[in-house]
């Protein structure tokens, strides 16, 4: 039987830049070593279970092969009238959810996790943002899917990036639209004495 490998004090178990950067700049250090579990094995639920166990199952894959680190992940998704919006796959599918989500108030939600496996600690839940979109016209939204932004962004779209330009007002957290909801990652690691604060 193989040993457990030792890893890093923290890691990330998401390829993701946008929380890659967010997490550097909350002053993390950390490795990153994304999961490659198979998310469509889990079944869907109501949305903000859906996207907490996504986060769960992730880092519960990264924690098994390094069990005495301690682990974080996310999954994100934009959800509109009780329907999950994912990745656009096309151009069509951008405009399609563009247009959904145009003059409207969405939630996005991102279900996050932290667990250490050697030590048998894990926590998670889901954070919800309210986005409200102005009203688009056809030709905000074909300009925009020309930048090409949108096909790698839950709800075809970056409130961090180009895409701010859509978003009338938020109610909630920024960090979490973005792609991680930093407050609640940094409770845990504080309260966990991961980091510890200077005095």
């Amino acid at each position: 039987m193989n040993k457990p490998v030792t890893g890093p004090r923290l890691i990330l178990a998401s390829q993701s830049p946008r929380r890659h950067h967010l997490l550097k700049q909350a002053g993390l250090e950390f490795a990153v070593i994304p999961s490659r579990f198979d998310e469509s094995s889990v079944p869907l639920s109501s949305p903000d279970i859906y996207v907490k166990v996504l986060a769960q199952k992730k880092a519960e894959d990264i924690s098994v092969q390094y069990p005495d680190s301690w682990v974080i992940s996310a999954d994100t998704i934009v959800v509109i009238d009780g329907r999950i919006l994912g990745k656009p796959g096309s151009k069509a599918d951008a405009r399609a959810m563009l247009k959904k989500l145009s003059g409207q108030t969405h939630q996005v939600l991102t279900g996050y996790c932290l667990g250490c496996h050697a030590r048998g600690r894990f926590f998670s839940d889901t954070v919800g943002t309210d986005v409200s979109f102005k009203t688009l016209t056809d030709r905000e939204i074909d300009w925009y899917i020309q930048t090409g932004e949108p096909f790698d962004k839950a709800g075809a779209y970056a409130i961090q990036g180009i895409g701010a330009f859509l978003v009338r007002r938020i109610n909630g957290s920024y960090t979490n639209v973005v792609g991680l909801p930093v407050c609640e990652i940094m409770d845990l690691l504080i309260s966990e004495s991961i980091i510890e604060l200077a005095s």
